[in-house]
This record gives structure tokens, C-alpha cells and sequence, in this order.
């Protein structure tokens, strides 16, 4: 079997699966391993502003079986992942990539490693920097106005613009995490159906985090899946240009 047919069955085979066999539980060493799968997703600059917590204790999980107003998929699951947006570690992983930049450079810095540092040591600043009277949302307004009335330019602004980039970040690693879960021959089903504010709060977890998704791994059962995989035609969604 080639790479592309043996994505194919992940891919084919990936169901959200909302009720898991209780007597069948999933090894740590699963989710480890996807969890560290999870890490190698693509994310906005490389800024990593995410945080991934495994809820492995029964303890916990019966906890979170009531924050995700008793769903099934969290009563069954064998393990929980939280996905969690941390745009507030942005200063920490700005400074990170940059030493990691510069623990590279030998000798003077070329024309690429000092574009590299300066993307992180100002353009950074400029997208994520925050403040109380929002000035620096009225600076990135204005820099947007300027560079982009006559040319594309990246429209990016306020806090509503840094929620969508690093929601969107997160999902991609809650993605590869479930691909690879269910390359281990397991399954998963991602929740919506939880209460943020609670969780945040059982996790211990600063106002500016946000929950992303609640991930619940099991092996799935037959009675998990509600129905076909049902999705619109193909030209519905997909336009050609």
C-alpha cells in the first residue's frame, strides 16, 4: 500500500464516534505518540500558541463527563484532550524562535536570518501586542489603511483577528491528532458541547485562553456512529477558477 491509499483509509475510516467500548481501553502510549504528532501541525509563524491537556485520571474524566453536559462520547471515553488557544504566550514564543534563530547563526547574520529575527522581534509585537486602551489596535487599523489602499495587504486588526488565527492553528492540531489516533486503530469524536467557563476554570487557566475543542478517544462501537457519512456534492463546495 502507497502513502496516498493508506491515507485514504485513515481518512475513510475517521468517524466521530460518540458512544466507546468501556471494556477496551486506549494505551498511554497512543496518545503520546499523537499527541506528539499533534506538536509537528502547521501553526501561524511557528508561534505554537497552544496548549494540549490529557485528562487521563477516572477522577478527572468523571469530572468532565459534567462539563460536557453528560455526553456519551465523554461518559465512554477512555481518554479526554483539551485544546486550548494561549495567543497571551505570545512574547515567550516570539523570544523562543528567536534564539532558536539565532542559536543557529555562525558568524554574521545574512540577509534571511535578519529578516527571521525581525519577524519575530517587530512584526510579532505588532499582531499580537494588546493593551487597555486599545491603542495598539488602532495602530495595526492604521498600518492595515496604509499599506493596503492600493495593494493586497494582510487585514488584521483587533482581538477578533488573533482569536480566528490561533483557533485556527489549534484545529489543525486537533486534526492531526485525530488522524493519528485513528491510524493506531483507535477513534475519536470532537466536542463542542461543554462548558467553557468551567473548564477553563477546572484547568486552572488564565481569561485569555480559550477553549478550542474537547477531543474524546475510545475504541468506537457500531451504536457510536448515528449514521452515514453524508456529505454535499463535490460542486456544491469545490469551485474550479
Amino acid at each position: 500500500m502507497n502513502l496516498s491509499q493508506a491515507f485514504d483509509e485513515i481518512v475513510l475510516k475517521r468517524r466521530s464516534n460518540r458512544r466507546f467500548d468501556t471494556e477496551i481501553q486506549v494505551p498511554d502510549e497512543v496518545i503520546q505518540k499523537s499527541l506528539e504528532r499533534a506538536i509537528l501541525s502547521p501553526n501561524s509563524s511557528n508561534m505554537q500558541l497552544w496548549e494540549f491537556y490529557w485528562i487521563h485520571s477516572s477522577e478527572e474524566k468523571a469530572q468532565y463527563e459534567k462539563l460536557c453536559l453528560g455526553q456519551s462520547a465523554a461518559r465512554t471515553a477512555s481518554h479526554l484532550v483539551v485544546f486550548v488557544t494561549r495567543q497571551d504566550h505570545w512574547k515567550n514564543h516570539s523570544q523562543w524562535n528567536i534564539d532558536k534563530i539565532k542559536s543557529s547563526i555562525t558568524g554574521e547574520p545574512s540577509k534571511t536570518e535578519k529578516r527571521a529575527l525581525d519577524y519575530y522581534g517587530i512584526l510579532m509585537p505588532i499582531l499580537y501586542r494588546t493593551d487597555i486602551l486599545g491603542l495598539s489596535t488602532l495602530i495595526r487599523r492604521a498600518i492595515t489603511f496604509v499599506k493596503g489602499f492600493n495593494n493586497p495587504f494582510m487585514r488584521f486588526a483587533g482581538l477578533a483577528d488573533q482569536r480566528v488565527m490561533v483557533h485556527k492553528s489549534c484545529a489543525l492540531a486537533a486534526q492531526t491528532f485525530m488522524l493519528s489516533i485513528t491510524a493506531e486503530g483507535f477513534d475519536t469524536c470532537p466536542m463542542e458541547g461543554f462548558d467553557a467557563k468551567l473548564v477553563k476554570r477546572a484547568l486552572n487557566l488564565p481569561n485569555q485562553a480559550e477553549i478550542n475543542m474537547i477531543v474524546a478517544v475510545g475504541k468506537g462501537t457500531e451504536e457510536g456512529i448515528y449514521g452515514k457519512r453524508n456529505r454535499l456534492p463535490f460542486e456544491d463546495v469545490v469551485f474550479k477558477r
